[in-house]
């Protein structure tokens, strides 16, 4: 392990970030009192096959947001026509249900969908884009912000007054959004929180700090959408 980190220039802080462990367990590990489980060895496996790919560290890939913004407004009207409805889906839940769609797509095809900019918030990665740009699509009346109960809690829903331009989304686009839905719209705020605080983006990030794209390739596997080889 440690011919490994030295032979790519990588410290124990970050190497403990790629294993998905602390640097104390990292230590053991190179101390050969603890072994590697399973998934550290895939994340070890999957961050060394990037590296490789290029004599480029993987970092330098597209991993500054690109903040398609026109792309995001779409893909929200888009989630909205399409699960807007249930009485789960309000901010909360939206923020999640992006941060998917854009982690997601980022892992699979190593390629940016919206680019939003995600920071760590205390109930898991909210896009800082999202204030401004539901502000625009509401005096544009392309959406209505409406104030509901979720059983006992205040909940903000929106509701589409247009439809989505389907032509600024590619079929893969549509087809991960789809995914993204068919796996995360019926859960409630609480429960996509914690799920979302579970994925190596949000706990490599402190807090308020800006979720890194690069993190999608060193999830959980009760996350990852990507195509690896087997160890």
């Amino acid at each position: 392990m440690i011919e490994t980190r030295k032979k790519y220039g990588i410290s124990q802080e970050e190497m403990a970030k790629i294993l998905g462990i602390s640097r104390p367990t990292l230590i053991k590990v190179e101390k050969g009192v603890r072994a590697l489980k399973p998934e550290e060895e895939r994340n070890l496996k999957i961050f060394l096959a990037h590296f490789d790919e290029s004599e480029e560290k993987p970092y330098l890939r597209e991993n500054t947001p690109q903040k398609n913004i026109e792309k995001f407004k779409q893909v929200f009207l888009y989630i909205l026509e399409k699960v807007g409805a249930k009485p789960n889906i309000g901010q909360t839940v939206l923020y999640k249900l992006l941060y998917f769609i854009d982690f997601d797509y980022y892992e699979k095809y190593k390629t940016q969908c919206m680019g939003l900019t995600y920071f760590k918030n205390t109930h898991g990665p909210v896009p800082r884009e999202f204030i401004s740009t539901i502000r625009e699509m509401k005096q544009k009346e392309e959406i209505e912000e409406v104030k509901s109960k979720y059983f006992t809690f205040e909940q903000i829903k929106y509701l589409p007054i247009k439809s989505p331009d389907l032509t600024v989304l590619n079929g893969q686009e549509l087809e991960m959004i789809e995914s993204v839905l068919d796996r995360y719209s019926d859960k409630s705020a609480t429960e996509i929180s914690e799920m979302s605080h579970r994925d190596a983006p949000w706990r490599i990030a402190k807090d308020m700090e800006d979720l890194e794209y690069e993190a999608a390739f060193y999830r959980p596997d009760e996350f990852s959408v990507g195509e690896y080889d087997p160890l």
